[in-house]
C-alpha cells in the first residue's frame, strides 16, 4: 500500500507523513484487507453549538485554527450554519441552528455545546454499512452520493452511545473544501498582527489522538463490544480499581482502537465511590452519554500551552507536590525538557515500556462542565497517561467542588 493510500485526505492537506504520525498519535502498521469494517482515520468532529458564528471565531482566534469552508442561508442551507475549521489534520465542523425547528437546536437544548457526530473516513461505505447492519448496528443514514462541481462524496451513518453518531465518509472522488453544499471561506481575523508580527503563525496542534466517550454505569462493556463487533476495533487498554480512583471518586475505562491506531476511543463509566465522579457530573449536565474530551496531538506542547494561555485558555492546575515526588522523577527518567519547565506550566508526564508522553487538560470549554480538550505530545508511548490518573482526577475534583457538584 502506497504512502498516498495510507494517509487520510486531511493528513495529505496538512503535509503530514507517516513517520510524523507515528510520533504524534502512535500510528502502527496494519493491513486492512481482511477487515470487514476498515477505517482509514478521522474525518471530522462535528459540533452542535449555541452560536456557531462566535464559536468559530473562538477556535480561530484562541486555538489558531483556520476557517476553510461554510454552509448557511447564503448557500441555500436554511436549517443551520456550519463553519469548517482545520488545524493540521484536525477538522472541526461547528453547526448552529437557524430555523427554530432545526434538530441542531434540539440537540443543543438537551446537551449544550458538544459533539454530535464523530465522522470517520472509510474506503468503502457500502461494505461498512452492510457489515454493521448484519451484526445489529442501527443505521441512521443509508449509503448515498452527494455531488457538486468538485466531485462526489459517498456517505452513510450509524448510531453509537447516546445521541452521538458516526458518519462514514468516502471522499476519494472529491476535491472540494469539505462537502457538497459548502463553499470555501476564510476568516478575516489577522493572527499575524495579533501576535505582534512575529512571522507566520504556527499550528498549535497537528492531529487528533483520541476522543473519550462517557457512558452510563454498567454500559461500558456493552459499548466496548459494539466497537469490537460492529467496527472491528480491538481492546487497547483497560483501567479499573486503584488505577483510576482517588479517595473520593472512581471510574472505569477501556480503550478500543481501529487497526492502525489512528482512531482511539477510551470509554468511561462511573464507579461507586464516596462522592460523585467526573463521569457522574458529565452525565448529569450533558443529560446522557456523549464525547467528554478530545485529545489534540502536538509536537511542542510547551509552546502550545504558552500560546493558549496567552489567549485566555484555562488549564487544570497540578500541585507542586506532583513534580517534587521522588518516585515521579525515578519513574519518568529523562524527558526532552527539564521537569521544572513542565511544573511551570502544569504539564503532566508519564512513561511506559514504549516511551513517554506529556499531557495537560483544559477546563471545560463551555457553560456546562462537560466537554474539554487534552493536549498530548507522544515520544514512543502508546498509552494514555495511566501514571497521571490520580493527579488528574484530584485536579478535576477540586474544580467539581468549586462548582458545587462534588
Amino acid at each position: 500500500m502506497s504512502l498516498q493510500e495510507t494517509l487520510t485526505s486531511e493528513e495529505r492537506l496538512a503535509e503530514l507523513d507517516l513517520d510524523t504520525l507515528k510520533q504524534l498519535v502512535g500510528l502502527v502498521e496494519y493491513d486492512d484487507h481482511e477487515d470487514p469494517f476498515p477505517v482509514t482515520g478521522w474525518d471530522a468532529a462535528v459540533w452542535a453549538v449555541g452560536n456557531a458564528t462566535q464559536s468559530a471565531h473562538f477556535f480561530v482566534s484562541a486555538f489558531g485554527m483556520e476557517l476553510v469552508a461554510y454552509s448557511g442561508p447564503e448557500t441555500g442551507n436554511r436549517d443551520h450554519v456550519a463553519f469548517v475549521l482545520r488545524s493540521g489534520a484536525v477538522r472541526f465542523v461547528l453547526k448552529g441552528g437557524v430555523d427554530p425547528s432545526s434538530p441542531i437546536l434540539d440537540h443543543h437544548r438537551k446537551h449544550g455545546d458538544g459533539i454530535v457526530d464523530i465522522a470517520l473516513e472509510v474506503p468503502d461505505v457500502d461494505k461498512c454499512i452492510a457489515h454493521a447492519r448484519a451484526v445489529g448496528a442501527t443505521v441512521l443514514e443509508e449509503p448515498h452520493d452527494i455531488s457538486d462541481e468538485h466531485g462526489t462524496v459517498r456517505v452513510a451513518a450509524i448510531a453509537t452511545y447516546g445521541d452521538t453518531r458516526h458518519s462514514l465518509v468516502d471522499r476519494s472522488r472529491y476535491d472540494g473544501p469539505y462537502l457538497p453544499g459548502y463553499v470555501a471561506r476564510s476568516s478575516g481575523f489577522d493572527r499575524l498582527n495579533r501576535r505582534g508580527g512575529e512571522g507566520a503563525p504556527r499550528r498549535l496542534f497537528q492531529a487528533l489522538d483520541h476522543i473519550v466517550g462517557n457512558v452510563e454505569l454498567g454500559r461500558m462493556d456493552e459499548w466496548v463490544e459494539f466497537y469490537r463487533k460492529v467496527m472491528g476495533f480491538t481492546n487497547m487498554a483497560e483501567f479499573i480499581g486503584d488505577d483510576i480512583a482517588t479517595d473520593y471518586s472512581a471510574l472505569m475505562s477501556k480503550v478500543v482502537a481501529n487497526g492502525n491506531h489512528r482512531v482511539k476511543f477510551p470509554l468511561n463509566e462511573p464507579a461507586v465511590a464516596k462522592k460523585r465522579s467526573q463521569i457522574d457530573e458529565y452525565l448529569e449536565f450533558y443529560d446522557g452519554p456523549g464525547a467528554q474530551h478530545l485529545a489534540l496531538a502536538t509536537n511542542d506542547i510547551l509552546d502550545t500551552v504558552d500560546r493558549l494561555r496567552a489567549e485566555g485558555i484555562e488549564f487544570l492546575a497540578t500541585p507542586d507536590s506532583y513534580y517534587e515526588d521522588p518516585e515521579l522523577r525515578a519513574r519518568i527518567g529523562e524527558v526532552r525538557v527539564p521537569v521544572e519547565e513542565l511544573q511551570k506550566r502544569g504539564i503532566l508526564v508519564d512513561r511506559d515500556e514504549d516511551g513517554y508522553l506529556l499531557q495537560i487538560f483544559t477546563k471545560p470549554l463551555g457553560d456546562r462542565p462537560t466537554v474539554f480538550f487534552e493536549l498530548i505530545e507522544r515520544h514512543g508511548s502508546l498509552g494514555f497517561g495511566k501514571g497521571n490518573f490520580k493527579a488528574l482526577f484530584e485536579a478535576i475534583e477540586r474544580e467539581q467542588e468549586r462548582r458545587g457538584n462534588f
